[in-house]
């Protein structure tokens, strides 16, 4: 696959492949082996033409009435999109939404799971799931080897948080803080905006009246 097409791909199809990932990795473990567009349609509830011209950005992944081989599809998505499904995740803030995020049953045939999280309130460690709550400052005794995707759903000291979180190899950043933060060049914030989402989701009702 030539290198360049993931910058070729358009923003609206590119956040259709995480859906069709993790759609595929379910199918797989139900023991399907090869989808047509129209089966695979039904599943994530999209078009099978948008799933056909989706899928030709990245080549010739399939042939008409043979469909495609949903493994050959899992190892394209997961080279395209840099991703694995044992990729070591790390929470920081273990206050109502970061409990509730540990709470998220739907982490399977995504991109790894939650290992771990850190909290600076004694009152909050210990573990919710299963999953261990460490203070913060074992961050860098604890920190798991090779994590490099972190959940922030602090309210004070977000930047302070975001540099440790840098320092201790952590590149892509999902951001619930609702704060400016500045990161190098080679680290990557995806900001999860509730009320501008609202907002948006509001103004689109809006325009239907």
């Amino acid at each position: 696959m030539n290198s360049n097409n993931r910058y070729d791909v358009p923003k609206a199809t590119m956040q259709r492949y995480p859906v069709y990932l993790k759609a595929l990795r379910k199918l797989q473990s139900m023991g399907v082996e090869r989808i047509l567009s129209r089966e695979l349609s039904l599943f994530v509830d999209i078009e099978s033409t948008t799933i056909r011209r989706d899928f030709s950005f990245i080549g010739s992944l399939g042939k008409q009435g043979y469909g495609y081989d949903v493994e050959t599809l899992i190892n394209t998505f997961d080279e395209l999109l840099g991703v694995s499904f044992d990729e070591k995740i790390v929470l920081v803030g273990a206050g109502n939404l970061g409990r509730a995020i540990l709470n998220y049953n739907r982490w399977n045939h995504v991109v790894g799971e939650i290992v771990c999280a850190f909290d600076v309130d004694p009152n909050k460690l210990g573990e919710v799931s299963d999953i261990p709550i460490y203070h913060m400052s074992e961050l860098a005794l604890r920190m798991p080897e090779g994590c490099r995707i972190a959940i922030l759903t602090v309210s004070k000291n977000v930047q302070e948080t975001v540099d440790k979180l840098v320092e201790h190899g952590v590149v892509g950043i999902v951001d619930f803080s609702s704060e400016h933060i500045q990161v190098p060049k080679h680290v990557i914030v995806k900001t999860v905006d509730v009320v501008s989402t609202i907002q948006e989701l509001i103004f689109q009702t809006n325009s239907f009246r």
